[in-house]
């Protein structure tokens, strides 16, 4: 019983090493992927309303990913076939054509991910993963079936995350566009009295723990 125990990996975590059939063909994960920002998001089932809202906007914000450098990866317990048939149905109704690969996840794959949905048999969480360039897991948001997901969210985290990683600074709420510092950036917390000293003096501020600069 304990291997059937759904568990869910945590932020700082590398992402579990996956074999997995998809759209476009076999893939490992995060192998294959390595050296790329990467976006895993799964969703509850094909041929579904708010799924498909979802396919559409993920692909509507598909350049804004590849220019951040970041691959988009799909995944649902539905069968290739099925993904197969809903893209092009997509593609036929709507006019939109899904260009990232879409994962036909087994339970095993889906238990090991944490996606499995308590109580709604075998229908996949609207879980969203970033992963780094290392393969490690950097960001998870996790979303009952019945709520869509704010796509625009993802990509601002994606961004967020890589100004951060450069910059080495923290990223206030709502960036670029926060009440109080409009889209500047948080300079991390001074590690001695020294610093914090001279805090005020080298940036913007509220107090010297609350210091912010322009994004470089």
């Amino acid at each position: 019983m304990e291997d059937s125990k759904i568990s869910m990996p945590l932020l700082g975590d590398k992402f579990p090493e996956l074999s997995v059939k998809t759209t476009h063909g076999p893939m490992n994960i995060p192998g294959d992927l390595k050296g790329s920002w990467f976006v895993l998001f799964s969703h509850p089932a094909d041929f579904t309303p708010v799924c498909t809202t979802e396919f559409v906007a993920f692909q509507k914000r598909y350049d804004q990913f590849k220019d951040l450098g970041c691959k988009l990866v799909g995944m649902s317990v539905d069968q290739i076939f099925s993904h197969i048939k809903w893209i092009e149905w997509i593609k036929s109704e709507l006019k939109i054509d899904i260009e990232f690969p879409v994962v036909a996840a087994n339970d095993a794959v889906a238990m090991k991910l944490g996606m499995l949905h308590p109580g709604m048999g075998t229908n996949t969480v609207r879980a969203v993963f970033v992963v780094d360039p290392e393969g490690i897991i950097r960001l998870i948001m996790y979303y009952p079936q019945e709520i869509g997901r704010n796509i625009d969210e993802v990509v601002r985290a994606v961004k967020a995350l890589q100004v951060s990683d450069k910059n080495d600074v923290a990223i206030p709420a709502g960036w670029p566009y926060n009440e109080l510092i409009t889209d500047k950036v948080i300079v991390p917390p001074p590690a001695d009295m020294d610093t914090a000293a001279k805090r005020r003096q080298e940036y913007e501020s509220f107090d010297w723990w609350f210091c912010y600069k322009k994004q470089d």
